[in-house]
């Protein structure tokens, strides 16, 4: 989809035009005129009444029909972005003319094309006759053109992001993924590393290995290089990369395994994030990681009782192989630190515990200092995405320790599994700047209503987008 700026002299033949109400029927600014001619009658009759959700169609005199969508109470960036993607998905034209982005709220553009762009989404690539008429442009009266160049690179990272989740894992393996990736960086002066399994081998990344060892379809870590002329700070990311997640031996139950194709959702988000920041010409060197594997039940995989060896850091007894997200991260946070970055991010759907705290449409933010989880905090404000911070409670580091080993990848208790795993990720992520998002709960949308469509997010890419800018500021 396209989405462009025009003046207030728009030529409206054959489009839909998108207005927005609120609740009460009071009508944005710019659109009392498209409002005031819908037979009030017809409101009643559709029970359209403004509120946040609510579309109408109604004819109109020029274009090929009137889109009133409702906006609630107030209108505010988060309802303007909503009512777009409501909006979008009820436009059965080719092209739409909005409206909305004239109401004098800042970055109103932004919310419109966010809206437009990300509800507009849809994951087609083993679809058959699919013959659905969809908008393919969108013009946004009074749009603000830097406003739309940003958020459409941002969206676009964000639907790569969630193309690449949403795609079967039987067609994402660690190298096909890692190959993915790699054909999305061409021409935006990104270098790519993908390391095989001798390569990890001889950079004994113990725990990769081990995760990898039921697999008979060997581990892959891609690394992302952005090195712009006259970058002066550094920000390393760590994604979380379980092309899938069987539970290992400690084997999870059928209900949702399908979804564990989502594991791999960290790994996502700072590649496409990397890509985005990449296009925007942000002066600021980038390194992302990502450890790519499945977590299968095979002959050799890895027991509860085992002992692995990352690159660096703690020796780790493993007593849920269905704990591994911490394990590969903790080669990827060792492999980080090499590069000493001003700051480090690792993105993770990691614990269902950070579900049970903070449900489906929040993700959890752990930073090494309140500065840092603040830092990161303000980008996911500014970028519309919702985090809160949980506690890096290092009280809870001996409810880790090994009777054999360093450490081990669970305490055994069933509270503040999210708090131990952060924990346990500290050990690994060096004395800088660093944060831990985990993003288990919003990695996959429930169900399709404003900006986002069932299925993959893409949470975290327009955060990390944000947290870079805030870098350079």
């Amino acid at each position: 989809m396209q989405v462009k700026s025009v003046g207030t002299e728009v030529d409206l033949e054959g489009a839909t035009l998108i207005a927005g109400v609120l609740q009460g029927l009071g009508p944005l600014p710019g659109s009392e005129d498209a409002v005031a001619s819908v037979d009030t009658a017809l409101f009643e009759t559709a029970g359209f009444e403004g509120k946040s959700g609510q579309t109408m169609t109604a004819p109109h005199e020029v274009a090929r029909a009137l889109l009133l969508v409702g906006l609630g109470d107030e209108a505010s960036f988060e309802s303007i972005r909503a009512a777009s993607g409501n909006a979008i998905r009820k436009v059965k034209t080719e092209r739409a003319v909005s409206l909305m982005a004239l109401v004098g709220i800042e970055e109103a553009t932004r919310a419109v094309v966010e809206g437009s762009l990300l509800g507009g989404y849809q994951f087609r690539a083993y679809k058959t006759d699919d013959d659905s008429l969809d908008a393919e442009s969108v013009d946004v009266v009074g749009g603000e053109e830097s406003e739309i160049t940003a958020a459409t690179v941002a969206c676009s990272a964000t639907t790569l992001a969630r193309d690449w989740v949403n795609t079967p894992a039987k067609d994402t393996s660690p190298a096909s993924l890692a190959e993915m990736i790699d054909a999305a960086t061409t021409g935006t002066g990104i270098d790519v590393e993908i390391w095989d399994r001798a390569r990890i081998e001889e950079e004994k990344l113990g725990a990769l290995l081990g995760v990898a060892a039921g697999s008979d379809r060997d581990p892959r870590v891609l690394i992302l290089k952005y090195r712009p002329e006259g970058a002066t700070k550094h920000l390393a990311l760590v994604g979380k990369g379980i092309t899938f997640d069987s539970g290992g031996l400690s084997l999870k139950t059928a209900a949702y395994m399908e979804e564990m194709k989502d594991d791999m959702s960290g790994a996502a988000a700072i590649s496409a994030a990397t890509i985005a920041m990449a296009k925007l010409g942000l002066p600021l060197n980038v390194t992302a990681i990502a450890p790519l594997t499945d977590n299968a039940v095979g002959g050799d995989a890895t027991r509860p009782g085992d002992v692995l060896r990352p690159v660096e850091g703690p020796t780790i007894e493993v007593l849920n192989t269905d704990a591994e997200g911490r394990l590969i991260l903790a080669d990827g946070l060792g492999l980080a630190k090499r590069f000493e970055p001003d700051l480090t991010i690792d993105v993770a759907t990691l614990t269902g515990a950070a579900v049970v705290a903070l449900g489906r449409q929040v993700a959890a933010v752990f930073g090494s200092d309140s500065e840092v989880a603040e830092q990161v905090l303000e980008a996911a404000a500014r970028a519309g995405e919702h985090f809160w911070e949980l506690p890096l409670f290092r009280g809870y580091r001996k409810s880790i320790d090994s009777d054999i080993a360093d450490i081990k990848n669970i305490s055994g208790s069933r509270y503040g599994g999210a708090v131990v795993a952060a924990v346990f990720l500290a050990e690994y992520a060096g004395d800088g700047p660093w944060a831990h998002l985990d993003i288990a709960g919003p990695a996959r949308s429930r169900e399709t209503t404003g900006e986002l469509v069932k299925g993959a997010s893409g949470v975290g890419v327009r955060t990390l987008i944000e947290v870079a800018r805030g870098m350079l500021s």
